[in-house]
């Protein structure tokens, strides 16, 4: 009888911690099939970049971070967008690529976009990101799973709901320093970030972006007004130390 009575608090203990630990589990699992098939996916889908007008901007670019040459790659999908694999690949995909083609794009502003995607690798955020996903969705099970205890019915809507807010958080901080990467890349570059700000302008039109609708903290990038406004800031402090 004493033996059993020192058993179940263990027991009891255990199985306490059996969500947790099972979030832990579900977390390495995710990560690992979450890089594994957005690999499979980017070879599949994607070709080298061969445009002899953006590879002159692309190899300012270089130059500025002391680079022999940055690959950019083509993702055969049509949304607008750029992104940063976790390997360190950069992708445009084939819907900006055609903007820039029919002229809706110039070439400095997508050197912006690949001097952002280039901010998120340089920082950290291509492979934390794909972390971060990972941790959100164990976070997400977890939560679910001990407040549909207390409760049911509503548990997994709380749950879903904080993951979505921290993970909208994380983003928009990501994006803000990716894009005061891009603008220190380009000035450098003697691009300048005139490109980038214009592109921003274009943004909203060119994703047909709902960011009028969303409330700006369930974004997981911020308003474009606010990342045009961040970068004047910027602006206004290099003028400042120059002088």
């Amino acid at each position: 009888m004493l033996a059993g009575r020192a058993f179940k608090p263990h027991i009891l203990g255990m199985l306490k911690l059996t969500p947790i630990l099972l979030a832990v589990l579900y977390a390495l699992a995710m990560y690992h099939f979450s890089v594994w098939r957005t690999k499979r996916e980017l070879d599949a889908k994607s070709t080298e970049l061969a445009d002899p007008r953006l590879k002159a901007l692309t190899d300012r670019l270089a130059a500025a971070l002391n680079l022999d040459r940055i690959r950019v790659h083509i993702y055969e999908i049509d949304p607008v967008n750029g992104l940063a694999a976790p390997d360190g690949r950069i992708f445009i995909t084939r819907g900006f690529y055609r903007k820039y083609q029919n002229g809706e794009v110039t070439g400095e502003e997508l050197a912006s976009v690949i001097a952002h995607e280039l901010g998120h690798v340089a920082l950290g955020h291509t492979r934390r990101r794909m972390i971060d996903f990972s941790g959100q969705n164990a976070l997400r099970t977890a939560l679910a799973m001990v407040l549909s205890r207390f409760l049911p019915g509503i548990g997994v809507l709380i749950a879903n709901s904080v993951a979505t807010l921290l993970a909208a958080r994380l983003s928009r901080g990501d994006e803000y320093e990716a894009d005061a990467y891009a603008a220190a890349l380009l000035h450098k570059a003697g691009i300048g970030i005139v490109s980038q700000k214009s592109l921003f302008h274009k943004l909203d039109a060119l994703t047909q972006s709902r960011s009028g609708v969303v409330p700006a903290w369930l974004m997981s990038h911020p308003k474009t007004t606010e990342r045009i406004e961040a970068l004047e800031k910027l602006e206004a402090r290099w003028t400042d130390a120059q002088s």
